[in-house]
């Protein structure tokens, strides 16, 4: 059964992103340090077409990132920094001709554009009418694989929020960014029934896997408390 997954690098201090995202700072003013563990190791580099890296836990866990993965959802400001109207639709995003999905990406937007298909195998097809519309869309490419949600941290709420997340890593780094955008702020009881299956630390990350083990029927009565 087709499994919706993410994963994502957080500060020890929360958040997975640091401030003042754009064009100059894709991932904020200091988030790369959130990635320079997964940029050594030999999945990352193979990903984009690059020879050597590091072997180990960490490159484990790039690895398992992307395994039985058949189709991806990304939000608009994670594919580029344009926002509103596409313009001369010019912008195909961060990643030059050959992105390193070789697979179908959904990216949810608000403003429509055609598909499209770029080297490798990667083809980017823009979603305005929700997130469980780019998940059927993405399931049925997925098939029997399971279906990744890449970023940011504002879809993966959303599909925290509807109860559809099925598993998801969370890589900590110990950096402190001291602002930026959160990942776990306002969701509710959107992550009642998700426990962690799976503890694993390097001497630069330590790698949390959650799985969704109860579901939340909504109207339910709350989680009881714990206590003080």
């Amino acid at each position: 059964m087709t499994k919706l997954r993410f994963t994502i690098s957080m500060s020890l201090d929360g958040y997975v992103a640091g401030p003042d995202q754009g064009l100059e700072h894709p991932l904020g003013k200091g988030g790369e340090a959130l990635h320079e563990w997964a940029f050594v190791t030999r999945s990352f580099r193979a990903m984009h077409g690059d020879e050597g890296g590091e072997a180990g836990l960490d490159d484990e866990h790039v690895a398992h990132g992307s395994r039985g993965i058949g189709a991806t959802i990304m939000g608009r400001n994670m594919f580029g920094p344009i926002r509103g109207d596409w313009g001369d639709e010019t912008w195909n995003g961060w990643w030059g001709d050959e992105p390193p999905f070789h697979m179908p990406v959904y990216v949810l937007t608000h403003h429509a554009r055609e598909p499209v298909e770029m080297q490798g195998g990667t083809t980017f097809h823009f979603v305005t009418d929700g997130i469980e519309s780019a998940l059927e869309r993405a399931a049925l490419d997925a098939g029997e694989r399971d279906v990744l949600v890449a970023g940011g941290a504002s879809v993966a709420q959303q599909y925290l929020r509807a109860g559809l997340v099925d598993e998801f890593d969370i890589h900590v780094v110990p950096t402190l960014l001291g602002g930026g955008t959160r990942l776990f702020d306002d969701l509710g009881d959107a992550l009642f029934g998700y426990e962690c299956t799976e503890l694993a630390s390097s001497p630069v990350v330590a790698h949390y896997t959650y799985a969704r083990t109860r579901t939340r029927v909504r109207g339910s009565d709350p989680p009881p408390a714990r206590p003080e």
